[in-house]
């Protein structure tokens, strides 16, 4: 196969899924991964593809928001592992826990909220309609569901009266979630009201946990939210190399790879 015939296969597979990624490509065409990083390269000098961490997305959808059920199948396993590494962060340890907790909006934090075990004790603050339904008949949570006005493609709460209830919140710990994040370009998402609720989340919490899987890593999005150094420890998935998590953590933040 010539390297435009490639090239128009690797722009309709991008097309078709939202993404590709460099050793996919290159074991479904026979080439090196190298081989497919200057077919990413071309594309992109075209304006056909963005490039982002370990492969491209079509041109295009840097701020395009799948719904919230594209979003929960996306990465399904890593995400359900990274939730329930997540618990261990639960003040107090563990599954037993006592204290406040603030869960962000987001599949990764409803995965959470559904893996809190019975026993525990806690305060829940959430602006996530899908964290709340999964909370609500818990029986050792004190949940405090914030309002604001709904974004039907995230579920969540927006607006003045989410960022004024969360500005008198003092909680210890923030689960928090994003589209994208990078050492370089820090916290992304498409939506400036969703990032300004993030922003204040972040201001709310004695202790940031953020929760995203390896392939948001690399992207950027529209709205920032904050530095990649605001958030004290990231859980994400083994997709994220050894070399990129230490980069992270030399930059301030502890990883977990679950």
């Amino acid at each position: 196969m010539y390297a435009p015939e490639r090239q128009q296969e690797i722009l309709r597979l991008a097309r078709e899924g939202g993404r590709v990624d460099v050793l996919s490509l290159a074991e479904e065409f026979q080439v090196t991964a190298e081989t497919v990083r200057r077919d990413l390269k071309a594309l992109d000098r075209a304006g056909l593809v963005r490039r982002v961490h370990g492969g491209a997305i079509p041109a295009g959808r840097l701020d395009f928001e799948p719904d919230l059920a594209e979003r929960d199948a996306v990465a399904a396993d890593e995400k359900q592992r990274i939730a329930r590494a997540a618990l261990a962060e639960l003040p107090g340890g563990e599954g037993s826990g006592s204290g406040s907790v603030i869960l962000d909006a987001g599949t990764t934090a409803a995965r959470l909220a559904a893996e809190i075990p019975l026993e525990a004790e806690l305060t829940v603050v959430t602006h996530g309609l899908p964290v709340a339904a999964r909370l609500a008949d818990h029986p050792g949570l004190t949940l405090h569901l914030v309002g604001g006005r709904i974004r039907r493609r995230t579920r969540a709460a927006v607006d003045d009266w989410a960022l004024r209830a969360y500005r008198e919140i003092n909680a210890d710990v923030l689960f928090l979630a994003t589209n994208g994040f990078s050492l370089d370009g820090g916290l992304t998402t498409p939506d400036l009201a969703e990032a300004a609720v993030k922003r204040t989340l972040i201001a709310a919490a004695r202790r940031v946990v953020l929760l995203a899987d390896s392939a948001k890593f690399g992207q950027q999005h529209f709205a920032r939210f904050g530095e990649l150094s605001d958030v004290d420890l990231l859980i994400t998935d083994t997709g994220l190399s050894p070399d990129d998590a230490l980069a992270i953590e030399r930059a301030g933040t502890e990883v977990v790879r679950a």
